[in-house]
């Protein structure tokens, strides 16, 4: 049996920052549409380019965290401390989307199967990086913190928590492109399968179902190397949430 390997958690909290926010860049640049998570913050910084640059992906991404976050809190009709730390890590989150979106601002990828497979990448990127962030007990993002509160409050399996949280942000973004945008009737539906419209498309869909099995997968491939032991016992018993 291969040695595994401990004292890891803190990192496996980087790299979940550091590859979900890969993965959306790279969903964003294969054109097919990006994760049901980020598609929001994409559609209303879009809808608010025109009036109000300031609001770039990364800000509009940090900023809806932030209305998630009141709105888990009432729904678990509670308040917690630690819960500002994961509107810090929103923050550091976007930040970094802006980041890799900067450094691929250049890239175009024409070829479709080409496209197909940078989606493929991206998905699993990203569902590498929110299996880090539920192995570490440092602060989560907020969709992967509500998820978990969610889940441990009412005594629900993760995994069906993460489902119906992912196809009720699908169900928004499809609300949202559909209302802030009026060019419905301009774009050719037909080619849905090599284009996305607005940042939402077929390859939004291929997430939705996709990314609760791939997190799935990917933690068991974690699991199977590594140990997530904190390396500082004292913050982490600092940064427990107890109920």
């Amino acid at each position: 049996m291969a040695r595994k390997t401990k004292k890891i958690s803190e990192l496996l909290w980087l790299f979940g920052i550091l590859f979900v926010s890969l993965g959306v860049c790279l969903c964003n640049k294969a054109d097919l549409g990006v994760s049901m998570i980020a598609a929001p913050s994409f559609i209303v910084a879009e809808a608010l380019s025109v009036v109000c640059p300031f609001f770039s992906v990364g800000v509009t991404e940090y900023v809806l965290q932030g209305v998630l976050l009141i709105l888990m809190c009432a729904i678990m009709r509670k308040f917690h401390w630690i819960y500002l730390t994961s509107f810090i890590v929103a923050v550091l989150y976007g930040y970094t989307i802006n980041l890799f979106l900067f450094l691929f601002k250049d890239v175009v990828i024409t070829a479709v199967y080409l496209r197909w497979l940078v989606l493929l990448v991206g998905i699993f990127l990203i569902g590498f990086g929110v299996a880090c962030f539920f192995r570490t007990y440092l602060p989560l993002q907020v969709y992967e913190l509500f998820v978990a509160e969610i889940s441990k409050r009412f005594s629900l399996k993760l995994s069906k928590v993460k489902l119906v949280f992912d196809f009720s942000l699908l169900a928004l973004s499809l609300i949202l492109v559909f209302t802030l945008f009026g060019d419905a009737n301009s774009f050719d539906w037909s080619s849905i399968y090599y284009h996305s419209y607005h940042n939402v498309g077929l390859g939004t869909l291929v997430i939705t179902v996709l990314n609760s099995p791939v997190i799935s997968l990917c933690g068991k491939v974690i699991d199977k190397f590594f140990v997530p032991v904190p390396a500082f016992n004292k913050l982490c018993k600092f940064l427990e949430i107890k109920y």
